[in-house]
């Protein structure tokens, strides 16, 4: 059996999420979804197998939290987002205490994403 979990992480400005996971990231959108005009945003962003849901909804998720992403090739990632220019976020490599090499990035509403080599 498959399985894929998918976060929902919580935003609280949509322009400020896309320049995040859109422009630096390097995610791409796929879905946005509002029950009316003036109604919070719940949406899909990807980059790969890696699915993240966004919600503006004061019930889906909390600020501040921490997502562990293991990924084949963490310099080819790093460089792709170092590349970007965000002037936000400046994340370096390091080695964790259990030996993986790692960075992390920190979106705008205090949510955590750590890519680790693995």
């Amino acid at each position: 059996m498959l399985f894929q979990t998918i976060p929902v992480l919580r935003i609280f400005d949509v322009e400020k999420a896309k320049a995040f996971y859109l422009d630096f990231l390097g995610m791409k959108m796929d879905w946005e979804h509002r029950f009316g005009a003036d109604y919070p945003v719940y949406m899909q962003v990807s980059r790969g197998e890696l699915v993240f849901h966004l919600s503006e909804h004061s019930g889906d998720g909390s600020p501040g939290t921490k997502l562990f992403v293991n990924t084949a090739d963490l310099d080819g990632v790093y460089q792709d987002i170092m590349s970007k220019g965000y002037r936000y976020c400046r994340p370096e490599i390091s080695v964790a205490p259990w030996d993986s090499r790692v960075f992390e990035v920190v979106d705008p509403f205090s949510n955590r994403i750590l890519f680790s080599e693995g």
